[in-house]
């Protein structure tokens, strides 16, 4: 398993201490913003705590919107810095049974058609609760995810809410069972947007990310 380098996390720290805004939101494909620089997006059950941890990763406060009803990301929320190298994108959630079926339904299909049509998309970060591993609604994005050939890695969330030996299986376990998923990053990132702790690991991975994806810059 590949190390963070250290000058990636302190390049990831530079890169988050800047000024991070809303761009806009889109409920379909054709209100993206031009496909003119690598994206990285954010997708995860409802509740698994998508929000708090890009809030946390751009080290702004309430950015990205939090709420404990389900389903409030209804679109494809985009983040960028005003040097703008980089779009962070927050997907809608899934695997939540109390919306209407119909928005659900809608929300599927705009995932679908971004995850499978986005030519600038560069790594989908999939967020697992750590109290929960891996469900039945997230092999299903997984699944999604090796069908178009998009690069996933799995980032566990809320890693303050069970025992050191337990997050240790946790991660274990979950490395084992991305062996069997052809588009899986094999590298598994531990947070907590609470604790702050594996922020500056996410960053540094972003920061590696974005110099893959623009030899040019």
């Amino acid at each position: 398993m590949d190390e963070i380098s250290e000058e990636d996390l302190q390049a990831g720290e530079v890169l988050f201490s800047k000024d991070w805004r809303f761009v806009l939101g889109a409920p379909k494909l054709d209100v993206l913003p031009p496909a003119d620089r690598p994206e990285i997006a954010f997708a995860g059950r409802s509740n698994v705590g998508k929000s708090s941890l890009l809030n946390a990763l751009m080290n702004q406060h309430g950015l990205a919107r939090t709420s404990n009803t389900p389903g409030r990301t209804q679109e494809l929320n985009y983040f960028r810095t005003s040097e703008a190298l980089l779009y962070l994108v927050d997907m809608p959630g899934y695997g939540f049974a109390e919306a209407p079926k119909a928005n659900v339904d809608a929300w599927n299909k705009l995932l679908r058609a971004y995850l499978a049509g986005r030519p600038t998309l560069a790594r989908v970060f999939l967020m697992i609760d750590s109290r929960h591993g891996l469900k039945a609604p997230d092999r299903e994005i997984m699944a999604m995810l090796n069908s178009a050939a998009v690069t996933y890695q799995v980032v566990l969330t809320k890693s303050d809410k069970i025992k050191p030996t337990e997050l240790d299986a946790l991660a274990k376990a979950t490395l084992k069972a991305l062996e069997k998923e052809p588009a899986a990053f094999p590298q598994v990132l531990a947070t907590s947007s609470e604790k702050k702790t594996g922020i500056a690991e996410l960053r540094g991975t972003i920061v590696g990310l974005l110099n893959a994806h623009t030899p040019e810059r």
